[in-house]
């Protein structure tokens, strides 16, 4: 669980060692990520929206709403409320897109269809960028916290994200190609929600007692997100293939992304623990940060 420690005496050159970590950390992922997206799976693309819906299901479920939950500084019942009302959010926006995107095309038969398997795929891209910023924004105050404990402590963090960002950086690659975005304008719009985590250090490094209150409830909202785009975008793509030649690698490819993400949590609590206990002794922290 995460603990806000005091940081009044904290030296200023603490809030360049934040916006380092976050800023490189955020370009590392990106760049792996695309490489992973463009160079290594690029011919499997069908096969790789399957591993998006087990990264992204497990992001949410497994990594962002337990950290929400365990946070302890808001009511389950009213964070349960806004995932309901995330969702039914989520839907009004892809509804409004919708009508927009049949007014504009009435009478205009001949284009219609292709262009409407277009719009339906970039629909998802929208939604990932929204949720992806929301979710880099907290990982920023994460790492202004862990930084404000203990250096050491904040190295370990920032490293952790890095690793847990790269497979959840890859899916939302797939899911913008899948889009049909080109891949410069991909890799920038997605850099772009890389460096929210940015944003999130300075908040967290400046108004870190206050800004507590808010992370559980962005975490949510992040993870609404995540939970949409893969029941409502990516799971129908997927049952377009309906045989079980397609079937099989589905469900296996959902499964290692869901294994993917379990480790790197796992591995992410484990290497927090023991950065805790390094840093506990450290004369300006009062409390041990657990992610």
């Amino acid at each position: 669980m995460l603990r806000f420690p005091a940081y009044k005496y904290v030296p200023q050159m603490l809030l360049l060692w934040v916006l380092l970590a976050t800023i490189t950390g955020g370009l590392i992922a990106v760049l792996v990520a695309s490489w992973l997206a463009y160079k290594v799976f690029a011919q499997y693309l069908h096969h790789m929206v399957s591993l998006s819906v087990g990264v992204l299901l497990s992001v949410a479920l497994l990594h962002l709403l337990p950290e929400a939950f365990e946070a302890g500084v808001a009511d389950a019942h009213v964070l349960f409320g806004l995932m309901l009302a995330s969702l039914i959010g989520f839907f009004v926006l892809e509804k409004i897109a919708l009508l927009r995107h049949s007014h504009h095309h009435e009478g205009d038969g001949h284009h219609h269809h292709t262009g409407h398997d277009r719009h339906e795929a970039g629909r998802g891209g929208v939604l990932i960028l929204i949720g992806s910023s929301l979710h880099n924004l907290c990982d920023g105050v994460l790492v202004a916290a862990a930084f404000l404990t203990d250096p050491l402590l904040g190295v370990l963090t920032a490293a952790s994200i890095i690793i847990h960002e790269v497979p959840h950086k890859l899916g939302d690659f797939v899911v913008l190609i899948n889009a049909g975005l080109q891949r410069k304008r991909a890799f920038a719009l997605i850099l772009f929600t890389s460096l929210c985590s940015a944003l999130g250090g300075i908040i967290g490094y400046f108004v870190l007692q206050q800004a507590q209150g808010w992370v559980p409830y962005i975490l949510v909202v992040a993870a609404s997100s995540f939970l949409y785009i893969s029941v409502a975008d990516l799971m129908p793509q997927m049952h377009e293939r309906v045989s079980l030649s397609d079937a099989v690698p589905q469900l296996l490819l959902v499964g290692v992304g869901v294994v993917l993400i379990y480790s790197v949590t796992t591995l992410m609590h484990h290497g927090h623990d023991h950065g805790a206990e390094a840093g506990h002794g450290a004369p300006q922290a009062e409390h041990v940060h657990r992610h």
